[in-house]
């Protein structure tokens, strides 16, 4: 198990590297390098446009990939969903702005953003799955938040790159091509996770199955769409609050607040690393009182604190956007350290695969593709503090909260009994 574990969070570690990378990019650069007829706020919500691309063809990536999971076997989802993302990375760092070849520029950037998304998609399912069908029952959370903890440390890597590089070129170098240099690095991670993954054993769960289904998409929408919508709705809040943390406020706190990038990404990072590191111990505390609890819980906290976070980041001061993007990540971690075992107890074997992965991917949709864009809007129609942004994470939190209530909970009753069936159907 630890190797098992290890390997998936050094994977989805690089996948999420290479997806944060752009958005890092698009808060900070893509705008006039890709738009540059657009006023500064239209370059801004247009380029967060491209960036919501990615979370748009996401569940399309878990369709596809689920498929393939559900058919052929969890393993393969994991180096094919890996290679994709990985060279679409690599291929944005190539791509020429606009001043170059004009609108094919932006029109390339939507293109391999897509493509992002598409792997991104069908990386988090098989991950997942391998880890979660490998575990213990008794602490099948724990082992699944491993691959939970990887979006930490892609985040904090990618923009840990971004800001060695503010710290050594000049504004004119990091825009003509520094900005580059972290999708390029893409290639090598991807290489580094495609050795690391080339051992990894397939699910026994799934070598168990012996009626795999035949399109597993056209089952799930027919028999379980009641249990998917739920579960977008459900997870929709942690999107928001994430990207509202680590991609908005970054264009917010840079453009309208004036405060360095240096200074920014460090309060943001520093948030995240504190996140990602107590995302076992929450992960702990599912098995101990169950999944569904810990959600409802998170869910509460993020109604909470919404309105203090964007308070605290209006200050301006380094110390205080420090706790209010921690409180939020905090409401976060509480909920999605147990998601990776959540989820695919909700889904019977057969379909788990594209069940558990297309409703983790909508939520992205409703939460994630929209938040940045939406947050930049009603950023510019308020104050200094944007009270609005406030109100539209805490009215997320309650739909996820109203969701989080009405799907069952799935720990394993008997504690020491590795069932592998999951609670519900």
């Amino acid at each position: 198990m630890p190797r098992l574990a290890a390997a998936s969070l050094v994977g989805t570690a690089i996948e999420f590297y290479d997806f944060f990378v752009y958005g890092t990019a698009a808060a900070l650069v893509l705008g006039p390098l890709f738009f540059p007829t657009f006023s500064p706020v239209a370059a801004t919500l247009a380029a967060f446009g491209t960036f919501g691309v990615g979370f748009v063809a996401r569940p399309l990536g878990s369709a596809l990939f689920g498929h393939i999971g559900d058919r052929r076997g969890r393993r393969p989802v994991l180096v094919a969903s890996l290679l994709l993302t990985g060279a679409s990375t690599v291929a944005v760092g190539c791509v020429p702005t606009y001043d170059t070849i004009g609108v094919a520029a932006p029109v390339l950037l939507l293109v391999l953003r897509f493509l992002q998304g598409l792997g991104l998609g069908g990386e988090w399912g098989g991950a997942v799955l391998l880890v979660a069908e490998h575990a213990p029952a008794e602490r099948r959370a724990l082992w699944s938040s491993f691959p939970q903890v990887g979006p930490a440390v892609g985040f904090v890597l990618a923009n840990g790159v971004v800001l060695a590089l503010s710290a050594t070129l000049s504004e004119a170098q990091f825009a003509q091509w520094g900005w580059r240099v972290p999708f390029w690095a893409a290639g090598v991670l991807a290489a580094v996770g495609l050795w690391l993954r080339s051992s990894l054993a397939e699910s026994p769960r799934f070598l168990e199955i012996d009626d795999h289904a035949r399109v597993p998409l056209a089952e799930v929408a027919r028999d379980h769409w009641r249990l998917l919508l739920l579960t977008a709705g459900a997870l929709s809040v942690g999107y928001a609050v994430f990207y509202a943390v680590t991609t908005w406020s970054l264009a917010y706190g840079t453009e309208r607040l004036g405060v360095s990038r240096a200074v920014m990404l460090t309060c943001i990072m520093a948030a995240v690393v504190v996140k990602g590191s107590l995302t076992p111990l929450a992960a702990l505390l599912g098995d101990r009182y169950g999944r569904r609890p810990m959600c409802l819980a998170g869910c509460a906290a993020a109604a909470a604190w919404m309105f203090p976070m964007v308070a605290l980041l209006a200050t301006g001061s380094p110390l205080l956007m420090f706790v209010g993007f921690l409180g939020a990540l905090l409401a976060f971690v509480t909920m999605f350290a147990v998601i990776a075992a959540y989820l695919p107890e909700l889904y019977e074997p057969r379909i788990r695969c594209t069940g558990a992965a297309v409703g983790y991917n909508l939520g992205g949709v409703l939460g994630g593709a929209l938040t940045p864009i939406v947050a930049t809007a009603l950023a510019e129609r308020g104050g200094r503090v944007p009270w609005g942004v406030g109100a539209y994470l805490t009215g997320m939190a309650l739909l996820s909260l109203g969701c989080f209530a009405l799907l069952p909970e799935t720990r394993p009753a008997t504690v020491g009994v590795a069932a592998t069936e999951p609670a519900t159907g």
